[in-house]
């Protein structure tokens, strides 16, 4: 039972309103997780033991097992301490802030990639002032290649490696060096599955 202090007229514990609200809170954040990519969980300090757990429901797609299998997730959350469930939650928030980031940086990529198929060489001037360590003969080869398989109505091929280029070129500056290196990786894993 709660029961109050005698004393200081205060609760003992929680009320029962209160740690519905939590666990709640933590049937959520295990919503979240769940959603997640592996290579997005890998970022978050998710305690090793969850990882199995979170794995489960992610395979079980049946509506009310699912439910069941996160409602079991949120369980095993409960049981580590508040701290790791909020370093949890801060790093998931740093995440949505780098993923606006890299949005933003994808755009920025597209708008250039349409700007050097609108005005070729005077766009990549433009582009190599403020990227000098862009290789001009690639992007002018892409370039012209893009345009050509346009004028033949054939698949875009260059004009997705154009994005890609430009994408590897602006990640740096975008997302900060170390998770430029991941997102490197990944693109590499990514273009090696294509193949």
């Amino acid at each position: 039972m709660r029961g109050r202090d005698e004393e200081t007229g205060e609760f003992h514990d929680k009320s029962r309103s209160q740690n519905r609200r939590d666990a709640l809170d933590v049937l959520a954040l295990g919503e979240k997780l769940v959603s997640l990519t592996p290579a997005q969980l890998a970022r978050l300090p998710v305690p090793e033991d969850l990882l199995p757990h979170i794995a489960e429901c992610k395979r079980i797609t049946a509506h009310i097992a699912h439910k069941r299998q996160l409602a079991f997730l949120a369980k095993h959350m409960r049981r580590e301490e508040d701290a790791t469930l909020d370093a949890i939650r801060d790093a998931l928030d740093a995440n949505s802030e780098t993923g606006r980031r890299e949005v933003a940086m994808m755009h920025r990529a597209e708008d250039w990639r349409e700007r050097l198929l609108a005005d070729g060489d005077k766009a990549l001037g433009a582009l190599l002032d403020e990227y000098p360590q862009a290789d001009r003969q690639q992007l002018r080869t892409l370039v012209r290649n893009a345009q050509a398989e346009k004028a033949r109505n054939k698949p875009p091929r260059a004009y997705r490696e154009i994005f890609q280029v430009l994408r590897t070129l602006m990640l740096p500056a975008a997302l900060g060096l170390k998770a430029a290196a991941d997102e490197a990786d990944d693109v590499e894993t990514d273009e090696a599955d294509e193949d």
